[in-house]
């Protein structure tokens, strides 16, 4: 799945879900090494224990960040 964020440096997010478990997580744009650091601590991860690890979290005055934008695609992914 391939999803468009909001509000963050990174352009988009894309993911793999097989067995409710998140593979393959890339990020377009953003912080090179925090994005692939993100992307390698989730892998084989249970989407909702990604949810709710991620959900809110905020960069510096934004109120959104990378992480948080990943939840809201994880989130996107479980209503379909």
């Amino acid at each position: 799945m391939k999803y468009k964020t909001q509000g963050v440096c990174a352009r988009e997010i894309s993911f793999e879900v097989r067995d409710n478990k998140l593979y393959n997580v890339t990020f377009t744009g953003g912080c090179s090494g925090n994005t692939q650091g993100l992307g390698r601590l989730v892998e084989g991860m249970d989407v909702k224990e990604a949810i709710q690890r991620l959900d809110g979290i905020h960069c510096g005055p934004r109120s959104t960040s990378c992480p948080d934008q990943l939840a809201k695609a994880l989130k996107q992914f479980n209503t379909h």
